[in-house]
């Protein structure tokens, strides 16, 4: 691992580590708001924090990334708002699955509690939908400047168009307030970000991978 890999792995994990100092407060509000009840481990209160604590996850990785590869102000400025936003949700789903004494793996594949567990391919690491692969995560980190800009925004358009769709089940299905709430939460701020990424590429001369 080069020391500029590094040093990104890094950052990106103190982020994480970091988000984790609010996770007890805000599970106790979690554990509060359950109407009596701990969420089953195949719930989808459970299956949407697992997942989404593992997508919110490449979206931290892949922001800290951009920011060492291009010094354009309002490109950084959204990648350290994703990294810093979605880290803290992070730590808030991570830490309901401990008030609620459950797995933060399951056996069952990623997208089950959606009724989408046999959609999930995992091909090149990309285990649930918008999901970068492991090849596009590398190729991130090889541009620079622009190239890398339009990579990073493409991807992250990507990565909310899933992050949505999988929110926007939380908030159905979901039975804890809190939790959906969150979900409702994440639904509205990314659609926003979908739109202000677009806008940024066609600064740039591009689009969106998919429309």
């Amino acid at each position: 691992m080069s020391r500029h890999v590094g040093w990104i792995a890094g950052a990106a994990a103190a982020v994480l580590v970091a988000a984790g100092a609010i996770t007890y407060a805000v599970a106790e509000d979690a554990g509060s708001d359950s109407g009596g009840g701990t969420p089953a481990a195949d719930s989808a209160d459970a299956g949407f924090a697992r997942d989404m604590a593992v997508h919110h996850q490449q979206a931290v990785e892949m922001s800290y990334i951009v920011r060492d590869r291009t010094s354009d102000p309002e490109v950084r400025r959204l990648a350290y708002d994703i990294a810093q936003t979605q880290a803290n949700q992070r730590g808030m789903l991570l830490g309901w699955l401990d008030l609620w004494g459950l797995p933060k793996v399951s056996a069952d594949p990623p997208m089950t509690w959606m009724g989408m567990g046999d959609m999930a391919s995992g091909e090149d690491g990309a285990l649930m939908p918008g999901m970068a692969t492991d090849s596009e995560m590398r190729k991130l980190g090889e541009l620079n400047g622009r190239r890398a800009e339009v990579f990073y925004l493409q991807l992250m358009t990507d990565h909310h168009k899933g992050g949505v769709h999988m929110a926007e089940g939380c908030a159905a299905k979901c039975t804890v307030g809190v939790e959906k709430k969150l979900a409702q939460g994440m639904v509205e701020a990314q659609q926003s970000e979908i739109r202000l990424m677009a806008d940024m590429l066609r600064k740039r001369g591009a689009t969106p991978r998919s429309q």
